[in-house]
This record gives structure tokens, sequence and C-alpha cells, in this order.
């Protein structure tokens, strides 16, 4: 883990309210995984006083990195506003990682979808690249068009859905997985999104065998499991049963079966 003033390369609006930040981090890009995460000071001052935590998109043989969020509220809209050659404060790679296999379905949904790239070039980056599946959802056509583009521009197939039909598959990832995992090949399924779409694909891949790994967002304060904010239940079926388990520290990523869904 490592904290550094870097510099901002480049701020893009991928849509009316999806940003996209490259940052030049070597230290931290030359250490981050697939499915780790960074936090960033926003502002110069102490309001918000708080970090904001922000799964890793990209990482590029420069040493640069890339984060990707909507703009919601008065950090993410000064991280936003910031412009090319800036400082920015930055923490990591944070958490643990995707664990991957020699079949490997990803399934992201609206945000969620964003550390996935990470995982996907880096399956793909493999001397034999494994058997690869990927299911991408969104509300809409706008939100989904940004934020699956970089997937489509490494020319693979993208099974895409969206609430509002406007985009590929009318309804829910979950729809699709079924008629795309065959029983031929030992799956290894792995999710972000929200909390809803995990749930149902950890339930799906439980019913189904599948193997599978969530990654959770929460609301995070410092990031190092001091403040106690991002707790989630453990569920029965491990020796943690009954405690609580610190998403910026034990996770993000969890295998499914380790959670108390709720």
């Amino acid at each position: 883990m490592e904290q550094c003033n870097a510099t901002l390369i480049n701020s893009e609006r991928l849509s009316s309210d999806i940003v996209r930040l490259t940052i030049l981090a070597p230290a931290i890009a030359g250490q981050a995984l697939p499915g780790q995460f960074v936090t960033i000071k926003a502002g110069g001052g102490f309001d918000p006083l708080l970090r904001r935590p922000f799964s890793i998109h990209q990482v590029k043989d420069d040493g640069s990195l890339q984060v990707l969020f909507k703009v919601l509220g008065k950090g993410t809209k000064s991280l936003a506003e910031m412009r090319a050659g800036e400082t920015i404060n930055l923490v990591g790679p944070l958490g643990n990682h995707f664990r991957t296999g020699e079949a490997m379905c990803l399934v992201g949904g609206g945000l969620g979808i964003a550390p996935l790239l990470f995982l996907t070039r880096s399956l793909l980056a493999r001397p034999t690249p494994p058997s690869l599946t990927l299911v991408l959802g969104a509300r809409d056509r706008q939100e989904l068009t940004a934020l699956s583009q970089g997937f489509l521009d490494l020319g693979i197939t993208v099974h895409l859905t969206t609430d509002d039909g406007s985009l590929g598959h009318h309804g829910l990832v979950t729809d699709l997985l079924p008629s795309l995992l065959g029983d031929d090949k030992e799956w290894q399924v792995c999710s972000c999104g929200p909390y809803p779409m995990l749930r149902a694909v950890a339930d799906l891949c439980s019913r189904q065998g599948w193997p599978c790994q969530v990654s959770l967002e929460t609301m995070m304060a410092c990031g190092i499991s001091a403040c106690l904010g991002c707790t989630v239940e453990a569920s029965g079926n491990n020796d943690k049963a009954g405690q609580y388990l610190h998403v910026c520290k034990d996770g993000p990523v969890f295998y499914a079966g380790e959670i108390k869904w709720k």
C-alpha cells in the first residue's frame, strides 16, 4: 500500500454524469491486482473530509491507472472538475482481488462494471487466455454504452442487458446466465454491481453449483478497517458465522457463500 501525490493525466466525460480519470501513479499501478481499489482525497481542504473509494478500472504500461465514477455529490463533483496536470492524492492498492480459473464468467451491473475491465484485460493477457463470458447490464442505453465501450474495444463478445430494453436484452443479467453457461466447463463467476443484483447472481450460482465471487460496494470512510463503517455480516457457512467482515480489508471481493445475504 502506498500514499502518494500523483498527477492527473486526463479527465474524460463518458456520459453526462460518468467520468473517467487517468492518474500517473506508478508505485500503486505496479502493485495493483484486479478487484482492488484506491481512496482519493477530493478537494484541497477539509470539505469533504473523507476520502472517496474507487475500484481500479484499468492499469497501463506507462504507470498510470484509471478510476471511473458517477458524479453524485460534492466529492465526486470536485474530482470531476479537476484538470490534467493537477495533483491528486491517493492511497492504494487496497483490499483483496479476484481469484481466477480456466473458465470465467464476469457479470457487471451499473458502475460495478468498472473493475471488470481490469480483470478482463488481465485474463486476455495470459499466454493461454481462459474461456471468457461477459454479461454487462445497466439502467439504459446511455449508461451501458459508456460503461461497456472499453470491453467492446477489445474485440470480444459482450452480452448486454438494460432495465428499459433500450440496448441488448430487456431485463436482468441473471436472465442470460443459465443459457450462456453450460455444464461442459467448471465456471468461475465474478460479479460486481448493486447489492440486489449480487444477491440474485449469488443465489443463481448457488443453485447451479458455480463458484461465485462478488465485489461488494459499500460506504467506506477510512479504507483500512479502522472506522468499522463498511461491515457486512458473515454467513453461517464458515468459521466467522455471526461475525462481521470489513469490506475494505476482508474484501471487497468475497466468495458469495461467505456473506449473509439479506
